[in-house]
Protein backbone atom coordinates (compact mmCIF):
# COMPACT_ATOMS: atom_id res chain seq x y z
CA UNK A 1 0.00 0.00 0.00
CA UNK A 2 1.17 3.50 -1.25
CA UNK A 3 1.35 5.63 2.28
CA UNK A 4 1.62 9.28 1.30
CA UNK A 5 1.86 11.93 4.36
CA UNK A 6 1.33 15.12 3.41
CA UNK A 7 1.60 19.24 4.42
CA UNK A 8 5.03 18.24 5.77
CA UNK A 9 6.87 21.60 6.56
CA UNK A 10 9.99 21.15 8.33
CA UNK A 11 12.67 18.18 8.24
CA UNK A 12 12.13 16.24 11.95
CA UNK A 13 8.07 15.08 10.78
CA UNK A 14 9.60 14.27 6.83
CA UNK A 15 12.58 11.88 8.21
CA UNK A 16 9.68 10.57 10.62
CA UNK A 17 7.15 9.90 8.13
CA UNK A 18 10.05 7.97 6.13
CA UNK A 19 11.59 6.20 9.54
CA UNK A 20 7.82 5.11 9.81
CA UNK A 21 7.36 3.16 6.58
CA UNK A 22 5.92 6.16 4.38
CA UNK A 23 6.44 5.91 0.40
CA UNK A 24 6.10 9.94 -0.33
CA UNK A 25 6.67 13.34 1.34
CA UNK A 26 4.05 15.93 0.01
CA UNK A 27 4.79 19.81 0.84
CA UNK A 28 2.16 22.32 -0.44
CA UNK A 29 3.20 25.09 -2.42
CA UNK A 30 -0.35 26.02 -2.79
CA UNK A 31 -1.98 28.85 -0.43
CA UNK A 32 -2.50 26.85 2.79
CA UNK A 33 -1.67 26.82 6.72
CA UNK A 34 0.52 24.29 5.22
CA UNK A 35 2.55 26.54 2.74
CA UNK A 36 6.35 25.73 2.56
CA UNK A 37 8.95 27.94 0.27
CA UNK A 38 10.52 26.04 -2.45
CA UNK A 39 14.40 26.96 -0.60
CA UNK A 40 12.97 25.21 2.68
CA UNK A 41 11.49 22.01 0.74
CA UNK A 42 15.10 21.58 -1.49
CA UNK A 43 16.95 21.36 1.16
CA UNK A 44 14.45 19.06 3.50
CA UNK A 45 14.64 16.61 0.12
CA UNK A 46 18.25 16.32 0.37
CA UNK A 47 18.37 14.76 3.40
CA UNK A 48 15.48 12.32 2.60
CA UNK A 49 16.92 8.53 1.23
CA UNK A 50 16.33 8.90 -2.96
CA UNK A 51 13.64 6.21 -3.18
CA UNK A 52 11.25 8.11 -1.13
CA UNK A 53 8.81 10.13 -3.35
CA UNK A 54 8.66 13.82 -2.78
CA UNK A 55 6.00 15.59 -3.62
CA UNK A 56 4.72 19.21 -4.96
CA UNK A 57 1.00 19.88 -4.65
CA UNK A 58 0.05 22.66 -6.82
CA UNK A 59 -3.65 24.46 -7.19
CA UNK A 60 -3.88 26.34 -10.33
CA UNK A 61 -0.56 27.16 -10.53
CA UNK A 62 1.40 28.35 -13.87
CA UNK A 63 2.59 25.19 -15.22
CA UNK A 64 6.02 26.72 -15.78
CA UNK A 65 6.18 27.61 -12.72
CA UNK A 66 5.36 24.70 -11.51
CA UNK A 67 8.36 22.62 -13.64
CA UNK A 68 10.57 25.54 -12.14
CA UNK A 69 9.96 24.41 -8.70
CA UNK A 70 10.60 21.03 -9.22
CA UNK A 71 13.28 21.18 -10.59
CA UNK A 72 14.64 23.83 -8.32
CA UNK A 73 13.52 21.46 -5.40
CA UNK A 74 14.15 18.17 -6.71
CA UNK A 75 11.04 16.72 -6.41
CA UNK A 76 9.91 13.34 -7.56
CA UNK A 77 6.57 14.29 -8.87
CA UNK A 78 3.65 16.93 -8.13
CA UNK A 79 0.24 17.08 -7.39
CA UNK A 80 -2.24 19.07 -8.85
CA UNK A 81 -5.18 19.95 -6.99
CA UNK A 82 -7.04 22.49 -8.74
CA UNK A 83 -9.16 22.97 -12.25
CA UNK A 84 -6.18 21.55 -14.15
CA UNK A 85 -6.90 20.85 -17.99
CA UNK A 86 -5.68 17.44 -19.39
CA UNK A 87 -3.11 19.22 -21.89
CA UNK A 88 -2.26 21.12 -19.03
CA UNK A 89 -1.09 18.11 -16.94
CA UNK A 90 -0.62 16.77 -20.06
CA UNK A 91 2.65 19.20 -20.53
CA UNK A 92 3.81 19.01 -16.80
CA UNK A 93 3.95 15.05 -16.70
CA UNK A 94 6.48 15.72 -20.19
CA UNK A 95 8.98 17.41 -17.48
CA UNK A 96 8.58 15.70 -14.25
CA UNK A 97 8.77 12.11 -13.15
CA UNK A 98 5.22 11.68 -11.71
CA UNK A 99 1.93 13.04 -11.84
CA UNK A 100 -0.67 13.20 -9.75
CA UNK A 101 -4.26 14.48 -10.50
CA UNK A 102 -6.63 15.26 -7.82
CA UNK A 103 -10.08 15.54 -7.65
CA UNK A 104 -12.41 16.65 -5.16
CA UNK A 105 -15.32 14.63 -4.24
CA UNK A 106 -18.55 15.79 -6.20
CA UNK A 107 -16.83 18.08 -8.41
CA UNK A 108 -17.72 18.23 -11.92
CA UNK A 109 -14.00 17.25 -13.21
CA UNK A 110 -14.24 13.44 -11.55
CA UNK A 111 -17.16 12.58 -14.44
CA UNK A 112 -13.97 13.87 -17.08
CA UNK A 113 -11.38 11.39 -14.78
CA UNK A 114 -10.91 9.23 -17.74
CA UNK A 115 -9.71 12.64 -19.87
CA UNK A 116 -6.66 12.65 -17.86
CA UNK A 117 -4.80 10.04 -19.43
CA UNK A 118 -1.36 11.82 -18.89
CA UNK A 119 -1.89 11.30 -14.75
CA UNK A 120 -0.30 8.18 -13.50
CA UNK A 121 -2.00 8.24 -10.40
CA UNK A 122 -5.85 10.11 -9.28
CA UNK A 123 -6.71 11.31 -6.15
CA UNK A 124 -9.85 11.87 -4.66
CA UNK A 125 -10.18 13.71 -2.11
CA UNK A 126 -12.99 15.62 0.01
CA UNK A 127 -14.83 18.43 -1.12
CA UNK A 128 -12.91 21.10 1.17
CA UNK A 129 -9.64 19.86 0.82
CA UNK A 130 -7.29 19.82 3.73
CA UNK A 131 -10.35 20.37 6.13
CA UNK A 132 -9.94 17.05 8.05
CA UNK A 133 -13.33 16.00 6.55
CA UNK A 134 -14.39 13.04 4.81
CA UNK A 135 -16.73 12.07 2.28
CA UNK A 136 -18.80 9.12 0.74
CA UNK A 137 -16.17 6.74 -0.79
CA UNK A 138 -19.05 4.85 -2.60
CA UNK A 139 -18.18 7.92 -5.33
CA UNK A 140 -15.21 6.04 -6.62
CA UNK A 141 -17.52 3.74 -8.02
CA UNK A 142 -18.02 6.20 -10.45
CA UNK A 143 -14.46 6.20 -11.83
CA UNK A 144 -12.99 4.25 -14.46
CA UNK A 145 -11.41 0.94 -13.10
CA UNK A 146 -7.98 0.14 -13.86
CA UNK A 147 -6.38 3.32 -12.70
CA UNK A 148 -3.79 3.96 -10.18
CA UNK A 149 -6.37 5.65 -6.90
CA UNK A 150 -5.03 7.43 -4.24
CA UNK A 151 -8.03 8.04 -1.17
CA UNK A 152 -7.57 11.36 1.03
CA UNK A 153 -9.96 13.78 3.12
CA UNK A 154 -10.53 12.75 6.53
CA UNK A 155 -8.71 9.95 7.06
CA UNK A 156 -7.05 8.93 10.32
CA UNK A 157 -5.40 5.84 12.16
CA UNK A 158 -8.69 4.56 12.69
CA UNK A 159 -10.72 4.57 9.07
CA UNK A 160 -7.82 3.93 6.50
CA UNK A 161 -8.39 0.80 6.91
CA UNK A 162 -11.78 1.11 6.46
CA UNK A 163 -10.99 3.28 3.32
CA UNK A 164 -8.71 1.02 1.71
CA UNK A 165 -11.26 -1.73 2.01
CA UNK A 166 -14.48 0.44 0.65
CA UNK A 167 -12.28 1.72 -2.35
CA UNK A 168 -9.58 -0.72 -3.54
CA UNK A 169 -7.51 2.16 -2.82
CA UNK A 170 -3.76 1.70 -4.42
CA UNK A 171 -2.93 4.34 -2.00
CA UNK A 172 -3.85 6.74 0.99
CA UNK A 173 -2.87 10.28 1.55
CA UNK A 174 -3.51 12.04 4.80
CA UNK A 175 -2.23 15.54 6.09
CA UNK A 176 -4.73 16.46 9.04
CA UNK A 177 -5.24 13.20 10.41
CA UNK A 178 -1.47 12.59 12.13
CA UNK A 179 -1.09 16.26 12.67
CA UNK A 180 -1.09 17.61 16.55
CA UNK A 181 -1.53 21.19 14.87
CA UNK A 182 -1.62 22.61 11.30
CA UNK A 183 1.37 21.88 10.07
CA UNK A 184 3.32 19.80 12.87
CA UNK A 185 2.93 16.23 12.88
CA UNK A 186 1.53 13.87 15.56
CA UNK A 187 4.15 10.93 15.97
CA UNK A 188 2.22 8.39 17.71
CA UNK A 189 -0.82 9.01 14.91
CA UNK A 190 1.66 8.75 12.04
CA UNK A 191 3.12 5.98 13.01
CA UNK A 192 -0.61 4.53 13.82
CA UNK A 193 -1.59 5.31 10.22
CA UNK A 194 1.24 4.14 8.49
CA UNK A 195 1.36 1.03 10.39
CA UNK A 196 -2.58 0.27 9.97
CA UNK A 197 -2.13 1.42 6.06
CA UNK A 198 0.85 -0.97 5.27
CA UNK A 199 -1.34 -4.04 6.55
CA UNK A 200 -3.52 -3.67 3.42
CA UNK A 201 -2.16 -4.92 -0.15
CA UNK A 202 -2.40 -2.34 -2.84
CA UNK A 203 -3.47 -3.45 -6.20
CA UNK A 204 -0.32 -4.77 -8.46
CA UNK A 205 0.06 -2.57 -11.44
CA UNK A 206 3.67 -2.79 -14.42
CA UNK A 207 3.80 1.08 -15.62
CA UNK A 208 0.29 1.80 -15.94
CA UNK A 209 -1.08 -1.86 -16.45
CA UNK A 210 -3.40 -3.25 -13.97
CA UNK A 211 -1.91 -6.70 -13.17
CA UNK A 212 -3.85 -7.58 -10.01
CA UNK A 213 -6.70 -5.91 -8.63
CA UNK A 214 -7.35 -6.25 -5.01
CA UNK A 215 -10.39 -8.82 -5.78
CA UNK A 216 -8.76 -11.61 -7.68
CA UNK A 217 -9.23 -15.19 -7.56
CA UNK A 218 -5.83 -16.01 -6.27
CA UNK A 219 -6.76 -19.65 -6.24
CA UNK A 220 -8.56 -20.11 -8.75
CA UNK A 221 -5.57 -18.88 -10.59
CA UNK A 222 -3.12 -21.07 -9.39
CA UNK A 223 0.73 -20.92 -8.76
CA UNK A 224 1.45 -19.06 -11.76
CA UNK A 225 2.70 -15.79 -9.90
CA UNK A 226 5.22 -17.34 -8.04
CA UNK A 227 5.28 -17.97 -4.15
CA UNK A 228 2.08 -16.45 -2.46
CA UNK A 229 1.91 -16.46 0.75
CA UNK A 230 -2.20 -15.49 1.53
CA UNK A 231 -2.11 -12.01 1.87
CA UNK A 232 -1.14 -10.86 -1.44
CA UNK A 233 2.45 -10.59 -0.92
CA UNK A 234 5.03 -12.35 -2.67
CA UNK A 235 2.80 -12.45 -5.75
CA UNK A 236 5.74 -11.62 -7.91
CA UNK A 237 8.98 -12.87 -7.78
CA UNK A 238 11.70 -10.21 -7.74
CA UNK A 239 14.22 -12.74 -9.19
CA UNK A 240 16.38 -13.45 -5.91
CA UNK A 241 13.72 -15.34 -4.32
CA UNK A 242 11.73 -12.38 -2.69
CA UNK A 243 8.67 -10.37 -3.55
CA UNK A 244 9.05 -7.60 -5.85
CA UNK A 245 7.92 -4.59 -4.59
CA UNK A 246 4.09 -3.30 -5.52
CA UNK A 247 3.82 -0.13 -6.99
CA UNK A 248 7.11 -0.03 -8.73
CA UNK A 249 6.66 3.21 -10.59
CA UNK A 250 8.25 3.82 -14.48
CA UNK A 251 12.05 5.43 -14.53
CA UNK A 252 12.20 8.60 -13.59
CA UNK A 253 11.74 11.16 -16.63
CA UNK A 254 14.74 13.24 -17.26
CA UNK A 255 13.69 16.69 -16.13
CA UNK A 256 14.24 19.61 -18.16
Amino acid sequence: MFVKICGTTNESDALFAVAMGADAVGFVFAPSPRQVAPTLVRDIVRRLPPEIMTVGVFRDEATQRVVDIVNTCALGGVQLHGHEAPAECRWVRERVPFLIKAFPAGDHLVERVGEYDAADAILLDAPSPGSGQSFDWSVVDLLPRGRRLIVAGGLTPQNVGEAIERTGAWGVDVATGVESTPGHKDARKVHRFCRMAKSYTAPVFEGDHLLMPLDFDFEAYGDGLGEFDGDGTGLVDDGDGGPAVLYDFDEPAELG
